[in-house]
């Protein structure tokens, strides 16, 4: 997703002395595309993203698709990693044990089984779903579209959607496919820093069977459960989660 795919509210940052980095995944504003890339591709842009701004060591914090990419940074570097907080984070689309698609809403089903079966069928599907013309956020539950709805909120992903998918980009493909239809290609039983993991137990957009099959897999991880929340449920949560990658609290 886009940079500028954020928590809203910028004091919230200041106020913890947060240094906030983001990045465009391969293909998404002015981040060069990477055909047949996978989540674990992730680690390698990440390091040399902390490495060209002098960071050593960093906790990582990952919302939704960018959960997973947290996590794939955290595998393959661990002693670069203080700590992960993922939130509304799918689980891998190979996942043993676990109905993928259980409990989730109509168009994730479609396009995760559009993304199993490879690129072509999952240009076809958006192309598709251009043509009937829905916008992702009415296909939403009214209480995800609720907050959605929110100004701050509203602004925020208006400006990140507007730059990941700007003229020239191609990153959804690539993205949706590394999530939906292709092995992470590393081992998240493998992840030995400390993990913290939220989800919603209403979300239906990735339901929380896979923050639980996540949570039973990472060694170190922690999982919170929010009986009242969604998918964007995500935004109430994070200050706590952000001040748990920073004290430890």
């Amino acid at each position: 997703m886009s940079r500028l795919a954020r928590y809203p509210d910028d004091s919230l940052f200041t106020e913890m002395g947060v240094r906030l980095v983001t990045y465009d995944r391969p293909g998404f504003g002015a981040s060069s595309p990477r055909s047949g890339r996978r989540v674990h591709d992730a680690a390698d842009d990440i390091a040399t993203i902390a490495d060209e701004l002098g960071i050593d060591r960093f906790p990582l914090f990952g919302v939704s698709g960018g959960g997973p990419h947290a996590l794939a940074f955290a595998a393959r570097f661990p002693e670069r990693v203080t700590r992960v907080a993922t939130l509304a984070g799918p689980a891998p689309c190979d996942a043993g044990g676990l109905d993928w698609t259980a409990g989730m809403m109509e168009a994730n089903r479609k396009t995760s089984v559009a993304a199993l079966r490879g690129r072509e069928a999952l240009v076809a599907h958006f192309a598709e779903e251009d043509a009937e013309s829905e916008s992702p956020a009415t296909l939403m539950p009214a209480a995800e579209q609720a907050v959605l709805a929110r100004p701050e909120v509203k602004r925020m992903l208006a400006a990140a959607f507007a730059e990941a998918v700007r003229p020239g980009t191609d990153g959804w493909i690539d993205d949706e496919l590394a999530l939906y239809g292709l092995p992470w290609g590393f081992d998240p039983a493998g992840i030995t820093v400390p993990v913290r993991i939220w989800h919603g137990t209403r979300d239906t957009v990735i339901p929380v069977s896979h923050a639980r099959w996540l949570a039973a897999r990472i060694p170190a991880a922690t999982l919170i459960e929010d009986g009242e929340a969604g998918h964007a449920g995500h935004f109430a949560a994070t200050p706590a989660m952000l001040r748990w990658l920073v004290t430890g609290d």
